[in-house]
C-alpha cells in the first residue's frame, strides 16, 4: 500500500515562504538539498510525518502561474477559532471561518489562508474524518 509522504510546491522567495510556514503551521526545515539550478526544502513538524517540499528555482523572478484548477493543502488543528485569531494577529490574513453544514448539521469547521505565493491552505477543526 502507498503512503503519502510529501507534497511539493514551487516558491519564489525562500525566506518569505519559510517564515510563513513556520509562523502559520510550525513547519521547520527537516532537510535542505541545494543543487546548481534549484533548492529543495522539506518542512515538517512533530504532528505528522507528512512533509511540505518547497522547490526554489534559482534565478526565477516571476511569480508562478497557479492556473485555474483549484487545489489546496489541508491541516487540522485542535482549536480552529484560536488558530484563526492567532493567524489574524500575526498579520497573515486568514479568510473567514466557515461552518460547513450541507444537510443542516455541521460536518466541518474551517478557514482558508494563502501562502506568499498564493497557494491555498485549508485549516480544519480536528474531529470526525479530520484528525
Amino acid at each position: 500500500m502507498a503512503k503519502a509522504i510529501h507534497s511539493m510546491i514551487r516558491v519564489l522567495d525562500e525566506a518569505r515562504s519559510l517564515a510563513f510556514y513556520d509562523t502559520a503551521f510550525g513547519l521547520k526545515v527537516a532537510e535542505r538539498l541545494d543543487f546548481e539550478t534549484f533548492t529543495l526544502i522539506y518542512l515538517s513538524n512533530p504532528e505528522s510525518t507528512f512533509e511540505v517540499e518547497l522547490t526554489v528555482n534559482k534565478g526565477r523572478t516571476e511569480p508562478y502561474n497557479l492556473g485555474d484548477g483549484y487545489g489546496h493543502l489541508a491541516v487540522s488543528v485542535d482549536d480552529v477559532d484560536a488558530e484563526h485569531a492567532r493567524l489574524t494577529a500575526a498579520g497573515l490574513a486568514p479568510r473567514k471561518l466557515v461552518d460547513f453544514a450541507p444537510a443542516g448539521s455541521v460536518i466541518a469547521r474551517f478557514f482558508f489562508i494563502a501562502d506568499p505565493d498564493g497557494y491555498q491552505i485549508e485549516v480544519l477543526q480536528r474531529g470526525g474524518r479530520y484528525l
